[in-house]
């Protein structure tokens, strides 16, 4: 089949990538870098032309209200777009568990707004929501900085590898589309604070975690059980300590 990755140059699309590829399948890695451009339009139309399935794993590259909206909106209008004409069998886009209750952060309206527009669409669908990769504690750490300490809050959550999501958002796009959300999240559950603090620790880091049931997460409230997936969740099986020793090295 021809599969077209947007986001395929990124943390989760080059691996999503090469697994498929290792399937056999005819895979396009798009990206801005390569001359497919999902807000400009910009060799969309031929790279979704004789596809069976799109994967959108992009990310807007500015996290401010105004700018992430008009990119997910953007980026979702056009592609989508694309794909109607070009009869699309399978739209996957990978999203965030949690995205509905998150709606006092800007990010995570502009994520619902991407949601929305895949949904009305009528292009056959499937919505993964994720739980925070383990990848990105540290941009997490980073977020709650307040110079010398970390405040954040104590709600449960439940990290996956991106490995794990690669091959669950694999697995997912070659099957049926559901038309609806399916939650992947990682095995194990924990309190944010404790493996921030553990994650810190473990990076020789001298930060200290405070932590506050109040604290913002990117600009929105938590309740305990915000960040976690349901039951029903589908979970991968790399744990925290599995991941750790194997994470990425920043250059």
């Amino acid at each position: 089949m021809k599969i077209l990755v947007i986001g395929g140059t990124g943390l989760i699309g080059s691996k999503v990538v090469t697994k498929l590829r290792d399937l056999g399948h005819n895979v396009i890695a798009a990206a801005p870098s390569k001359g497919i451009n999902t807000i400009t339009g910009e060799g969309l139309a031929e790279a979704v032309t004789d596809t069976d399935i799109v994967i959108d794993l992009a990310n807007s590259p500015s996290f401010a209200d105004k700018e992430v909206l008009e990119f997910f909106e953007t980026s979702g209008r056009n592609l989508l777009a694309a794909e109607i004409n070009a009869n699309v069998k399978h739209h996957i886009a990978l999203s965030v568990v949690g995205t509905d209750r998150l709606q006092g952060s800007g990010y995570f309206r502009a994520k619902q707004a991407q949601e929305n527009l895949i949904i009305r669409s009528g292009v056959p669908y499937t919505i993964i929501h994720s739980t925070q990769f383990m990848e990105f504690l540290g941009g997490i750490a980073a977020s709650a900085n307040a110079g010398g300490s970390v405040t954040i809050s104590p709600a449960k959550i439940q990290p996956i590898a991106s490995e794990d999501v690669a091959t669950m958002v694999v697995n997912l796009s070659l099957g049926n589309p559901v038309n609806g959300i399916v939650e992947i999240g990682g095995p194990d559950r924990y309190k944010l604070s404790e493996l921030l603090q553990t994650y810190l620790t473990k990076t020789n880091d001298p930060l200290k975690v405070i932590a506050d049931e109040n604290a913002l997460y990117f600009g929105a409230h938590l309740d305990e059980l915000t960040l976690v997936p349901a039951d029903t969740a589908k979970l991968g099986k790399i744990t925290f300590e599995e991941w750790f020793p194997n994470r990425p090295q920043r250059a």
